[in-house]
């Protein structure tokens, strides 16, 4: 075998994929283990926006994870600001780069996700309209990606399911040159924001009126 194809048989393919290798290669294999956000971050070399991005989000979008969410939402918000302002890799101040995550749970949200059709939306996913994930491209969704965040930061109900999987749609875009995906994602995240921007002040309303008044 050569060198070559060696590597690309150690190179898994895939945006769940990569990231269940590079959970399962820190701390010796030791899945029990903690993993900070900056040794994360250091381990995904090339489309780390895309990757970090995929995996803060898919624990807001799943059904019943807990406290994950919570740690990963403003992480989140400074990924997304820094792609906007055109920075060609991640960036985490000290604090959250030392903010750990367990290694299980994230294996756990991975898994999870792959068998909740996740897996079949990622195998989608190909380089498409790979104009819109160039440099310039990067830097206005990112923008866009700032107000899904800001939801998912938001201790509200309804404020992460649906702006969580609209980011993890447009990681895997970013992740695979697919910038239909990418699209998908930014209309998914900010039509449920508008959505609740619109509607909750009424919702807010209608309850006060009914039982309060």
């Amino acid at each position: 075998m050569t060198q070559t194809s060696a590597a690309n048989a150690a190179t898994p393919r895939g945006a769940l994929a990569k990231i269940e290798h590079i959970l399962r290669s820190q701390n010796g294999g030791d899945i029990s283990a903690e993993i900070t956000l900056g040794e994360l971050s250091d381990a995904m070399e090339e489309r780390a926006f895309g990757l970090l991005l995929l995996i803060l989000a898919l624990p807001c979008c799943l059904p019943f994870v807990y406290l994950l969410p919570q740690l990963v939402a403003l992480p989140m918000v400074v990924l997304a600001w820094q792609m906007a302002m055109g920075r060609r890799a991640p960036w985490l101040p000290e604090t959250l780069r030392k903010r750990r995550l367990p290694v299980e749970s994230l294996l756990d949200v991975v898994d999870r996700t792959r068998r909740y059709g996740g897996g079949f939306v990622e195998r989608l996913a190909h380089p498409r309209l790979v104009g819109l994930t160039g440099d310039r491209g990067t830097r206005v969704i990112g923008a866009l990606l700032v107000v899904p965040c800001l939801s998912i930061l938001v201790p509200l109900p309804l404020t992460n399911t649906v702006p969580g999987f609209g980011v993890s749609l447009a990681a895997v875009g970013l992740i695979e040159r697919d910038g239909l995906f990418v699209i998908a994602g930014l209309l998914v995240g900010l039509a449920w924001v508008l959505l609740l921007a619109v509607g909750g002040p009424a919702l807010i309303y209608f309850l006060v009126d009914r039982f309060f008044a």
